[in-house]
């Protein structure tokens, strides 16, 4: 391989170490005590929040923001669901069996 190709191949390398190093995040996000562990998350696009249910009881997730408008649906004791955020804003995430139940999510480009 000559000097250059390997150059060329050292360059591209360091590039997809640098792209990888923005990828997306995991979110854990709790539910106990009919309350979501965080009130506050700010994440980025691409980012996803896994909402994990540790009460004896069942939970929805749900928000009806424009920025990101979704229904997980209801999930029992040790179940879990995610959500991706793909679009900038502030997204109002609530619980359709616990109204009390809410947590705000900024979504940073």
């Amino acid at each position: 391989m000559s000097m250059k190709s390997q150059k060329s191949l050292a360059v591209v390398t360091l590039l997809a170490l640098a792209a990888g190093s923005a990828a997306a995040e995991e979110h854990v996000v709790a539910q106990k005590n009919k309350a979501f562990s965080v009130k506050k998350l700010s994440l980025k696009v691409g980012d996803t929040v896994k909402f994990v249910n540790e009460d004896s009881f069942a939970h929805n997730v749900f928000s009806l923001s424009a920025p990101k408008s979704f229904d997980l649906g209801s999930f029992g004791t040790g179940g879990t669901k995610s959500v991706t955020f793909d679009k900038p804003g502030k997204v109002e995430v609530e619980c359709a069996v616990h109204p009390d139940m809410r947590l705000d999510i900024e979504v940073k480009p």
